[in-house]
């Protein structure tokens, strides 16, 4: 089949080559002319034959809505919008209510697999209707793990994204897992090979997985992290997904831990501690700090 793909980064420009080693014919923009394949949207959409399908792989949020409301003036009654970018799945049900009433469909679709997605596939988590989905099946199928995993259709407008999201979260919780536990190996002076510990655990452990086989690659490159910051960014997907739970009032103390985890890492000075610090030297007379 024909595909359009709209942004054409890190994961935009493997899934384009994933895609085109399936057999399929794969149209990219990218506003980096270095790398896209037409010059405009527009000469994009004039390139694919009816119906069309149309990938947006750009980041959330005023990027996603921007390129959504320039397709809905170019495409087609019958035409398909996938967005594969990590939207907030309440974007999701407006964007296609609003191709809606122009015949557009929309399909949206949360995806894993980073910088390794070209060799190993990408996990896809997508919602829509069954009838939208189908005319993007065979980019599904391109794109997807060998094997009988990999990809599901979650539900309705929004799940795919729900489903990405609380992904992420249960990611979040998993590497906080892995860091504390390292954190204390490398504290107790009686372990004296923290990073052979990591990789003993490779095989024959119920932990064993894949972060645990990229925390022991990056051990490999750094053995004791020394060249790093302690420093760790938080995307969209968690701050959602403790989010929902509120919504939801279904209880993640795990998850919440380690989004807060990571919004302590930020901190050079912690304003908080501050606090701790004299209340324990005014009712015990604790010692503290001066900076």
């Amino acid at each position: 089949m024909e595909l359009g793909l709209i942004g054409l980064g890190k994961m935009g420009g493997n899934m384009r080559e994933r895609i085109r080693r399936a057999g399929h014919t794969v149209i990219g923009y990218d506003r980096n002319p270095d790398i896209s394949d037409v010059e405009s949207l527009q000469e994009l959409v004039s390139k694919l034959q009816g119906p069309r399908v149309v990938w947006v792989m750009v980041p959330a949020g005023a990027a996603t809505q921007a390129t959504v409301d320039e397709l809905a003036e170019l495409l087609s009654p019958g035409d398909v919008v996938v967005d594969g970018g990590n939207s907030r799945w309440t974007d999701d049900i407006k964007h296609a209510e609003a191709l809606a009433a122009k015949g557009i469909g929309f399909v949206d679709c949360g995806v894993s697999g980073g910088v390794w997605g070209l060799e190993n596939g990408y996990a896809l988590m997508y919602g829509g209707d069954a009838e939208h989905v189908a005319k993007a099946q065979p980019v599904f199928d391109a794109l997807k793990p060998e094997g009988d995993f990999g990809s599901v259709h979650a539900g309705a407008v929004g799940a795919g994204h729900f489903a990405k999201m609380v992904h992420n979260g249960i990611e979040y919780a998993m590497m906080q897992a892995f860091a504390e536990g390292w954190e204390l190996l490398e504290a107790a002076p009686e372990v004296t090979d923290v990073r052979e510990v990591f990789r003993s655990w490779q095989e024959g452990t119920v932990i064993r997985s894949w972060l645990l086989d990229l925390a022991v690659r990056a051990l490999d490159d750094d053995e004791h992290l020394a060249k790093l910051k302690g420093w760790a960014a938080d995307s969209g997907e968690g701050r959602w997904t403790v989010e929902a739970a509120i919504d939801h009032a279904v209880p993640l103390p795990a998850i919440t831990a380690s989004l807060f985890a990571r919004f302590a890492s930020r901190q050079e000075d912690s304003p908080q501690m501050k606090m701790i610090a004299a209340l324990r030297n005014q009712f015990g007379g604790h010692a503290v700090e001066s900076k």
